[in-house]
């Protein structure tokens, strides 16, 4: 039988020093990432039985940038990374979110924080500064994901749905409730920066066009994810066009706009349809204020961003199968 394989056979393999193994194989952390991969490498060639435990090494410290929980999906992006820190966790995963609001720099931010993170998930605007920054992290080997809305940088992933698409069934729907005779149309969009929701809106804008001859589609308008801007924003249209027909809000503002139509009396009557099923707009949903959600499961989407970070560093066994989660459709009588 041959003699039982050390810390120092190891470390010389690796080319590091005991130090360093024991630091690894007792998940002490501290140790940089290429040398972790080094001494992993090496236990399992010499085969050393902790070494081959699947359990992850160490604790992989991932940063998520989203916007401001004013805007409701990320609100539920941000409690869904909470949630996945408290759940099993089968990866080993544990992921501090930092909030960039729209008068910060995403750039700036990212670059400062990132470099404490093994991995870093983005939900941010589209932007030169940010693009070059996220390609910088994916050159220099950290796994870059964005995550909803994509960012156009080379080496970075991308974890969400075809917002173009997203977009034409969008205006298929809208267009269909209000049928043959068709009528005004308000769309309402965050910030058009964000690549995401100027994909839907060029989606919504051209079904629109091609199918549905009767529909008057107003001049986007952009809410920059305020909620009592979004209400505004509605109470100026009534005003100026009383035959409003229907309003497709596709980011913040939900409830003040349905606050607004309760207190005109235009609730029901005036078609109303946004995405995200959160808890308050189910309810509205309910009560046949809201006439129907688009939800692209932002939960889901925070478990596939996950599941990428842990295939960067090979920690799980299966292969994510699709980063492009459904689009579902829902009415009052489907929640």
């Amino acid at each position: 039988m041959g003699s039982k394989v050390t810390a120092a056979d190891v470390a010389r393999v690796a080319g590091v020093s005991p130090a360093t193994v024991d630091r690894v194989l007792n998940a002490r952390g501290g140790v940089a990432k290429d040398k972790e991969a080094r001494v992993l490498a090496a236990a399992r060639q010499l085969r050393l039985d902790r070494a081959l435990d699947l359990r992850a090494a160490r604790t992989l410290r991932v940063a998520a940038f989203l916007q401001p929980p004013e805007n409701p999906f990320h609100a539920v992006l941000a409690q869904a990374f909470a949630d996945q820190n408290k759940g099993p966790n089968p990866y080993n995963l544990q992921t501090k979110v930092y909030y960039v609001g729209p008068d910060e720099s995403p750039a700036k931010t990212i670059s400062k924080i990132a470099p404490n993170y093994d991995a870093v998930i983005v939900s941010q605007p589209q932007e030169a500064a940010l693009a070059g920054t996220l390609e910088k992290l994916a050159a220099e080997g950290t796994p870059v994901i964005t995550l909803a809305t994509r960012i156009l940088a080379k080496g970075v992933s991308h974890v969400g749905p075809d917002d173009y698409r997203t977009g034409r069934v969008a205006g298929e729907l809208v267009g269909r409730c209000l049928g043959r005779a068709g009528g005004t149309i308000l769309a309402i969009a965050g910030h058009m920066s964000m690549a995401g929701q100027a994909a839907r809106y060029q989606g919504f804008r051209d079904v629109i066009a091609e199918r549905f001859p009767g529909c008057n589609l107003l001049p986007l308008r952009e809410s920059r994810d305020s909620g009592s801007r979004a209400a505004a924003l509605v109470g100026d249209t009534l005003a100026a066009h009383p035959d409003l027909a229907a309003i497709y809000n596709a980011s913040a503002g939900t409830m003040p706009i349905a606050d607004l139509l309760k207190r005109q009396g235009l609730a029901g009557q005036v078609m109303f349809f946004t995405h995200e099923l959160t808890s308050e707009r189910r309810a509205l949903l309910a009560n046949g204020v809201l006439d129907a959600v688009l939800d692209q499961d932002p939960v889901k989407e925070v478990a596939i961003a996950l599941h990428v970070v842990a295939d960067a560093f090979g920690r799980s066994p299966l292969k994510v199968e699709s980063t492009e989660p459904p689009v579902r459709i829902y009415f009052r009588e489907s929640l």
